[in-house]
């Protein structure tokens, strides 16, 4: 597939090498992507599971409230 860019309103097709970095970069943020949704779920997951931990040992949810703000 032809790719294109745009330079100074010209636009022209991209270099075999290009689109390799351009694909290599386009990679590598989506690698960055997935690994901060991972660690967004992780934290939540980690929450959760406090919050489970606490309940177990007969908190309540307004002790848990007053305890960790959530």
């Amino acid at each position: 597939m032809t790719k294109y860019k745009i330079i100074n309103n010209i636009k022209s097709e991209m270099t075999a090498d290009e689109i390799t970095a351009l694909e290599t970069a386009q990679a590598t943020a989506q690698t960055e992507i997935n690994a901060e949704k991972q660690k967004i779920q992780d934290a939540i997951t980690k929450k959760a599971s406090g919050k489970q931990k606490l309940k177990d040992l007969g908190l309540d949810d307004d002790e848990i409230q007053a305890l960790i703000g959530a």
